[in-house]
């Protein structure tokens, strides 16, 4: 198809969908609310909607009073029937895929319905929408001249009973339209290649040949696709194998640890970076403007949005709000009713609004997925924006990390241990240590409370990891490529300890 037409029909697709979203942005509770009448009028006749008697639901309270606030262990029953083949449990539409996910709470596989409505309506709607937005803000884009290189899952889609479960990028894969095949690199053959290894090595020698103008894909993941290019290319920077090559569109793990490698690759002032927020059980916010780090929420997607605020969360306080009643600043827990069929679902993400209007989010982190073993609430957030301030401080640069307490024994205070691997280490470990210390301090009063004279917690301390630590752990898992990520903070010493342990033997 010619750059022209192709151009031509995004123009029309682009002014279309951008006042649908200013409708969203003018009247977000109202097309909320209308949302979930939707959602519970479409579902009334199945088993969930009979049992809570959706048909009588008027209100957002009716909805909120009656059902409850669930996790993926306690709907997992239904999901598993679903599978098995059985239809109209959770939502009318028959569901012949699952996304496959560890998750990153525990080690058991999750099964997350996916239904045509939410992959026609929410996560191709939002790849659409991304380009929409990319090119409303950058009408200079020379987009469609070229190909965008797209790194997915390594896993393959296994039918059985009459459905399918694999990496939620195989589904997508395996549904995709034709204008994304189109418009995408490397072949379907490549992208579902079930050895993650191999895998790389194929992409990178199909697509060095191709004219890549973007590329898209989890930042840890695609950063070792890239170091791969510039290995077999010998070339200096990326734009000197891609030189029409213009915006890398990310998600799935923070940005912020793996930001100035980028930037070091495409050494270009004028480069995008644009964010997403997506996970297995739908899409949910897209950064709307160049050079920002904040997330448009989308509310128009089949989802329906409530929130814990985290200072009480899973206490005798704890509280679900709907949007309308957030507040700037506080960390919320996500809570989602999906057109999967999924009814007040706790994604385990935690986000922070940064603006009321329109809904704009950051995501902090995970609900699992902090310190506060003694009283110390640290967060995603807080070690990203700490790690991020003492790499420039000491002149070093982080690969990966992760976290866990050093617990109280006896006479003995606790403390924080690390293990970080850098890609080029500080020239002093100790002065980095002390200074991640004091910034986290600066960053989170909790922390400099409990670290005040060693009140509770001692100075942490930081390990450096052998280089390929990471890489390693998550081979050793079976968590290579896709969505997988690497735990960042825990509450127990399982991952450090493992960490600490293959470290050992690492050469």
């Amino acid at each position: 198809m010619p750059i022209p037409i192709v151009n031509s029909i995004a123009s029309w697709f682009l002014k279309k969908r951008i006042h649908q979203m200013e409708l969203f942005i003018k009247y977000p509770h109202e097309v909320q609310n209308e949302l979930l009448h939707h959602l519970t009028g479409k579902a009334k006749n199945t088993e969930i909607g009979k049992k809570y008697d959706f048909s009588s639901i008027k209100t957002y309270r009716d909805f909120a009073e009656r059902l409850p606030v669930q996790n993926y262990e306690e709907v997992e029953p239904l999901i598993e029937r679903a599978r098995l083949g059985e239809s109209n449990i959770f939502w009318p539409t028959p569901i012949k895929w699952f996304a496959k996910s560890s998750g990153t709470t525990n080690a058991k596989s999750k099964f997350i319905p996916v239904s045509p409505e939410s992959l026609e309506d929410c996560h191709y709607a939002a790849s659409k929408d991304l380009l929409c937005l990319y090119l409303n803000n950058n009408e200079e884009s020379q987009l469609f001249t070229g190909k965008s290189l797209r790194l997915g899952g390594s896993k393959e889609l296994y039918k059985e009973n009459g459905t399918a479960y694999g990496d939620l990028s195989a589904i997508l894969i395996d549904n995709m339209p034709f204008w994304a095949t189109y418009s995408s690199t490397p072949n379907n053959e490549i992208s579902l290649m079930s050895d993650f290894e191999k895998k790389m090595q194929a992409v990178v020698d199909f697509t060095i040949k191709e004219n890549v103008t973007s590329i898209a894909g989890v930042p840890s993941w695609m950063l070792v696709l890239l170091n791969n290019v510039m290995e077999t290319t010998q070339k200096r920077s990326l734009t000197e194998v891609w030189p029409d090559l213009e915006v890398y569109f990310h998600g799935g793990v923070s940005f912020e640890p793996y930001k100035e490698q980028y930037q070091k690759l495409i050494p270009c002032k004028n480069f995008k970076y644009y964010e997403i927020y997506n996970a297995s059980e739908g899409f949910f916010a897209v950064q709307d403007q160049n050079y920002s780090n904040e997330l448009l929420l989308m509310l128009d997607y089949g989802i329906f949005y409530e929130f814990i605020p985290m200072d009480a969360y899973e206490s005798h306080e704890e509280k679900i709000i709907p949007l309308n009643e957030v507040e700037l600043g506080k960390n919320y827990a996500v809570v989602i009713t999906t057109n999967a069929g999924l009814w007040r679902y706790k994604i385990g993400d935690t986000i922070r609004f940064t603006s009321l209007d329109p809904y704009r989010i950051k995501v902090t982190g995970r609900t699992k997925h902090h310190i506060n073993v003694f009283g110390e609430e640290l967060i995603i957030e807080n070690a990203e924006q700490a790690l991020k301030k003492v790499s420039k401080l000491t002149d070093c640069e982080i690969v990966d990390y992760t976290a866990g307490p050093i617990f109280m024994e006896g006479n003995q205070k606790g403390a924080h241990e690390w293990i970080i691997e850098f890609k080029t280490p500080p020239d002093n470990l100790a002065h980095f240590q002390k200074t991640l210390d004091q910034t986290l301090q600066t960053l989170n009063s909790d922390y400099e409370a409990k670290r005040k004279n060693n009140t509770t917690l001692n100075l942490l301390k930081v390990n450096q990891a052998k280089r390929g630590l990471f890489y390693q752990w998550s081979k050793n898992h079976g968590k290579l490529g896709g969505q997988h990520k690497i735990p960042r903070l825990s509450n127990k010493r399982d991952y450090i300890e493992e960490l600490l342990e293959i470290n050992k033997h690492l050469e």
